[in-house]
């Protein structure tokens, strides 16, 4: 009898403990908003971005573009030409450009407002896989407006 509590107990705790889990398990697993990234494929700085988004539990998939298929995808999605950085994502309806970081992708997908999407423009040295924060150089990230304008959506200022 002993023997038969101790099993349903094992049990007990044990199912408690994987349903503890199963969040923790779901977010690792990538499931989180889904973003598709064209990227060039030999860009180490954008896997970088990828592997943040990742690890804060967004589900990436990537494909790879180069050159002028790449920039014609970006003006056909309402990304201007001075907001162009190295990727562009896609999350939710919304463009992502650039190395955007994590919060602000998150803010944007909580808020909702009616634009194309975000941009960090150029490659910012310590932006979200451009180099270490500690030694980040001032950057803004700009929201994207329907028409084409863009607006301050964060400010970064240097490490």
């Amino acid at each position: 009898m002993t023997q038969d509590a101790l099993s349903r107990r094992a049990i007990l705790v044990g199912g408690a403990a994987l349903m503890a889990a199963a969040p923790l398990m779901t977010m690792a697993q990538g499931a989180g908003p889904k973003v598709h990234v064209m990227k060039d494929p030999n860009c180490g700085c954008c896997s970088a971005w990828i592997e943040i988004l990742e690890r804060d539990g967004f589900d990436v998939t990537t494909e790879p573009s180069l050159g002028t298929l790449l920039m014609r995808y970006k003006l056909d999605n309402g990304i201007p030409q001075e907001m162009f950085s190295c990727h562009t994502g896609r999350v939710e309806g919304y463009m992502i450009e650039g190395h955007v970081p994590v919060a602000d992708i998150r803010r944007l997908l909580d808020e909702r407002p009616d634009a194309v999407g975000l941009a960090v423009p150029g490659m910012p040295y310590g932006s979200p896989g451009m180099g270490p924060q500690s030694e980040r150089e001032a950057y803004e990230v700009f929201l994207i407006r329907q028409d084409g304008t863009t607006e301050v959506f964060n400010r970064y200022t240097a490490a």
